[in-house]
């Protein structure tokens, strides 16, 4: 049989795309991680921004400056961006900053990270983040909405949390309900634990009609709830093609070990 360069390369073309559907998707998660979730005493907080696969460690993805930073409190945003200062992570660029809390109450810290384009999914993600530090220990505000467009709604209170506790929220968007929303779930894993195997790297879950979902972290660490949703608009890929858009409303909790902090 005579292989011409055409059908040798129609070949590869058909393997790397058997290759590419038994490959497992990786889940990308816009990490949003403060340095503590609960301020006893108030004072200062800094805020790590990564764009990663958190439970496999990596690999690290270039994330541009932030389109918008900020903190909501007490009904007032205050815009974090003059005060953003660029990192690496992995070689790659990252972002943090640095903020003090005087005030007692919930502090609601968001990012909306610039579209980043995904060719092997052939689309942009848009990952709306946010977390709460409570200062003071004081309990309040913690379910209050930013007004991001998509955006998780808390049931649960996401700070002060124990590991095995569960964690419930409602998915909007629009500041609507969204029935039946997916969200992905991933464990920031610092190499102490060891997946089976690859289906248990990303939780899957799905709200029901209202909206709503629960899930109960095992581990004391950090949970990234990620609702998966579908942009009203295309964008333009570096192509010059309209591709979808992938918008995640996103939010990071953390569960402490009792008799640790």
């Amino acid at each position: 049989m005579r292989f011409t360069s055409s059908s040798v390369a129609g070949s590869l073309a058909g393997l790397i795309g058997i290759v590419a559907l038994a490959t497992p998707a990786m889940a990308h998660f816009q990490e949003l991680i403060p340095s503590r979730d609960v301020l006893p005493e108030g004072g200062e907080v800094t805020v790590d921004m990564v764009f990663t696969h958190p439970f496999d460690g990596g690999p690290v993805m270039t994330m541009k400056k932030p389109a918008r930073l900020g903190v909501y409190s007490g009904g007032e945003v205050v815009d974090l961006l003059p005060k953003i200062t660029e990192t690496s992570q992995e070689g790659v660029t990252a972002w943090s900053v640095t903020d003090t809390l005087v005030e007692p109450g919930a502090s609601i810290f968001f990012v909306e990270p610039q579209p980043y384009w995904e060719p092997a999914e052939g689309k942009f993600i848009v990952h709306y983040t946010k977390t709460v530090v409570d200062s003071y220990a004081s309990g309040e505000g913690w379910d209050d909405l930013v007004g991001l467009p998509v955006e998780i709604q808390p049931l649960t209170r996401p700070t002060g949390v124990w590991a095995g506790n569960v964690f419930s929220g409602v998915v909007l968007k629009s500041g609507e309900p969204v029935p039946f929303a997916e969200i992905e779930v991933e464990f920031i894993n610092d190499g102490s634990v060891e997946a089976p195997n690859d289906a248990f790297v990303t939780q899957v879950i799905k709200a029901d009609a209202n909206g709503t979902f629960t899930y109960a972290m095992p581990r004391a660490g950090w949970w990234g709830f990620a609702a998966l949703l579908e942009g009203d608009e295309a964008m333009t890929s570096p192509e010059g093609e309209q591709v979808p858009v992938e918008l995640g409303a996103l939010m990071w909790v953390k569960a402490t070990t009792m008799g640790e902090e």
